[in-house]
């Protein structure tokens, strides 16, 4: 059991091994739903792809309007990642947080995570993996930071939530 902050007693939700895991449903901007609600499809915990299979699966999310949902799917490439790659798959996982907080209308969030994932991918070196277009991702986060810092939240439309994550 756990105690939250409110000294309520809850059972955290387990997996079968015994770690936490949170189970509620979602909404599809990553927001959790009361127990029982129909949320949108979640994703596998112990994820597995390969880069180019990530970065399809991250582009349909995101073509979909679903930028949690891509941000699972990178943030499981981080997580599974060797070393030398783990750096840039995290700053991609930070872009999709970041469109997420830009779509649930989180100004702070959004400009926070925009501006670190810029930064995270300008870090990386060599040619990036699954024909990945860093450059554009780096613009594309960069001007919606700083346009959502100038205008607010508001200003989002879809196709800021839809950046092209391979070159053409």
């Amino acid at each position: 059991m756990s105690v939250d902050h409110r000294g309520d007693r809850r059972r955290r939700d387990r997996d079968p091994a015994g770690r936490a895991r949170n189970a509620r449903p979602r909404d599809a901007s990553g927001r959790p739903l009361p127990y029982g609600q129909p949320g949108v499809p979640r994703l596998p915990e112990d994820l597995v792809l390969t880069p180019d299979e990530t970065v399809s699966q991250a582009q349909r999310l995101l073509d979909e309007g679903l930028p949690f949902q891509a941000h699972e799917v990178l943030e499981a490439a981080w997580k599974s990642a060797d070393p030398a790659t783990r750096d840039l798959w995290r700053a991609l996982a930070q872009l999709a947080v970041g469109l997420t907080h830009a779509q649930r209308g989180n100004t702070r969030g959004a400009v926070a995570l925009l501006d670190r994932s810029a930064d995270g991918v300008a870090r990386w070196i060599g040619d990036p993996p699954a024909g990945l277009d860093l450059d554009g991702l780096i613009r594309h986060a960069t001007a919606l930071a700083e346009r959502i810092e100038t205008s607010g939240a508001d200003v989002v439309v879809e196709a800021d939530l839809r950046p092209r994550l391979r070159r053409s």
